[in-house]
C-alpha cells in the first residue's frame, strides 16, 4: 500500500508507523501517487491566526464575529465541540459557550496571511483556484517531474511549511476531480489528509447525504428532500431526464456528481460573479441617519474591492434583514457598470427610499453584480446629473489619498454617522 509520512514526507510501502521517523501520522491509499487534483482548506483560519499572535488563546475557545448582535465568521475547534458554527448568531454561540473569547475580524491581518500561503501553493503549480481566504484548489498534474516527487508528498510539504512558517494548519483532500477533492478535505479535519481515488468513488458516495453536494443551496437542498433524495443512492435511482425535468439546469449537474464526476478544470483566474459587503447591528435600528451612514461606508468597501480587482457591476443589490432574521432584497440594473462609491451609494439609497416599512433593521448590506473589467465601467456621463463626473474625480482622488496615509486618512462626512 503507498504510504507517506506526513510529518518528515518519507514515503514507503506500508506500515502504521513512518519507519524513518517512528511517527503514526500516516497517509496510505492505493491511488496517493497517481491522484493529482487537490483541495487545500485551512482549519478554522480566523481564529488560527488570532491564537497564533495571542498564544494565551490557545486553549480557550476563541469566536470570530461582529459582537453580541452579529453572527460567528468562525470559531476555534474547542468552540466547535460545544456546537459554535459559522453563520450562527452570536447571541445563540455565546449560549452554547458562554466562557469564549469573542474577537472582531481583523481582515488586513487575515489577507496578509493568505498571501504568504498562497506564495507557497504558487511554488507548487501555477494552477491554483482560490475560493476564499483559507481555501483553494490546487492542480498538481504534471508536476512530479518538476519537484521530483508525487503531488501527495508536495501537499504534505505545503502543509508542514504553512504551520512551521507561518503559523497557521490545513487540511487536504486529493481525488481526481474537484468536487471529490473538495468533499476529501472536510473528512479528516483537523489536520488532515483525505484520499478518495477513482476506483472507489461510487462504493464512497453512495451511502453519504446529499447534503455533501458543494454549491447546492438550502432551496436546492430542500427540493430535493421533496422529491425524497437523501442519499446519493436515492440520486443513482432517477434518469438523467427526469433530474433535469424535475430540477432544470441544475439536474444534469446532480446527474454526473451523482456518479463522482466533475470535468471542471482547476481555473486560475475564476471569474467573480458579485462583490458585496454587509454588517449586522449591535442593536436593531430604523435611525435613517445611522442607515445612511452605514450605505455610504459598505458601498466604498465594496467599490474598493472592485477597484482592487479592477472590476465593475451593473446589478445594484440592497439587502435587509428584518429583526425577526426574514430577508428583504431589491436590486436594479444600472444604464451603465460601476466601481465608483458615489454611483453605488446613490443606488442603493435610491433602493433604499423605495422598501415600504420603516424597520428595524438588524442587518444591512450592498452589492454588485453582473461584473465586468473596469475598462467598460464608468463611460457614460450622466446627462441628469451634471456633478457626476466632478465627484467622480474627486473621488479618485480621495482613493490615492487613503492608498498613501491610510483608510481613516480621507472621509465622506456621511460616513461619520
Amino acid at each position: 500500500m503507498p504510504s507517506l509520512c506526513r510529518d518528515c514526507l518519507t514515503t514507503f510501502d506500508s506500515g502504521q508507523r513512518c519507519p524513518a521517523c517512528g511517527r503514526p501520522r500516516i497517509v496510505a491509499h492505493p491511488e496517493l501517487f497517481s491522484l493529482s487534483i487537490a483541495h487545500m482548506d485551512c482549519d478554522a483560519f480566523y481564529a488560527s491566526v488570532e491564537k497564533r499572535d495571542n498564544p494565551e488563546l490557545a486553549s480557550k475557545p476563541v469566536i470570530i464575529g461582529g459582537g453580541r448582535r452579529g453572527v460567528v465568521s468562525t470559531a476555534c475547534y474547542i468552540a466547535r465541540i460545544r456546537g459554535v458554527r459559522s453563520a450562527m448568531p452570536m447571541y445563540k454561540a455565546l449560549q452554547l459557550c458562554p466562557d469564549a473569547v469573542v474577537i472582531k475580524p481583523r481582515g488586513a491581518v487575515y489577507a496578509e496571511v493568505s498571501k504568504q500561503i498562497r506564495a507557497l501553493m504558487e511554488e507548487l503549480s501555477p494552477a491554483i483556484e482560490p475560493l476564499s481566504l483559507d481555501e483553494a484548489f490546487i492542480d498538481l498534474t504534471g508536476t512530479a517531474r518538476l519537484h521530483g516527487h508525487p503531488p501527495a508528498v508536495m501537499l504534505a510539504k505545503l502543509v508542514k511549511r504553512m504551520s512551521e512558517e507561518i503559523g497557521v494548519t490545513g487540511s487536504i483532500g486529493l481525488s481526481h476531480n474537484k468536487f471529490l477533492a473538495k468533499i476529501a478535505s472536510d473528512l479528516d479535519k483537523p489536520r488532515g489528509f483525505a484520499v478518495i481515488g477513482a476506483a472507489e468513488t461510487q462504493a464512497f458516495l453512495r451511502p453519504k447525504s446529499v447534503r455533501m453536494l458543494w454549491g447546492v443551496g438550502e432551496a436546492g437542498q430542500a427540493s430535493l428532500d421533496r422529491a425524497g433524495i437523501r442519499t446519493f443512492e436515492d440520486l443513482l435511482r432517477w434518469e438523467k431526464r427526469d433530474l433535469m425535468h424535475r430540477f432544470g439546469s441544475m439536474g444534469e449537474r446532480l446527474y454526473h456528481l451523482a456518479r463522482g464526476e466533475d470535468r471542471r478544470r482547476v481555473t486560475r483566474n475564476a471569474p467573480v460573479k458579485s462583490i458585496s459587503n454587509e454588517t449586522t447591528f449591535n442593536e436593531n435600528t430604523a435611525d435613517s441617519d445611522i442607515l445612511d451612514g452605514h450605505l455610504w461606508r459598505l458601498s466604498e468597501k465594496t467599490t474598493d474591492r472592485a477597484k482592487a480587482k479592477g472590476l465593475a457591476g451593473r446589478t445594484v443589490t440592497l439587502k435587509l434583514r428584518r429583526s425577526n432574521f426574514s430577508l428583504l432584497s431589491k436590486r436594479m440594473t444600472l444604464p451603465d457598470a460601476t466601481q465608483m462609491a458615489d454611483t453605488l451609494y446613490r443606488a442603493a439609497r435610491g433602493l433604499f427610499d423605495q422598501v415600504p416599512e420603516n424597520g428595524p433593521w438588524r442587518l444591512i448590506g450592498v452589492g454588485l453584480s453582473d461584473v465586468v473589467p473596469d475598462s467598460m465601467a464608468d463611460r457614460v456621463p450622466d446627462l441628469l446629473d451634471p456633478q457626476a463626473q466632478t465627484r467622480a474625480k474627486a473621488e479618485r482622488a480621495a482613493d490615492e489619498i487613503r492608498k498613501r496615509f491610510g483608510d481613516g486618512a480621507i472621509l465622506k462626512g456621511r460616513a461619520l454617522r
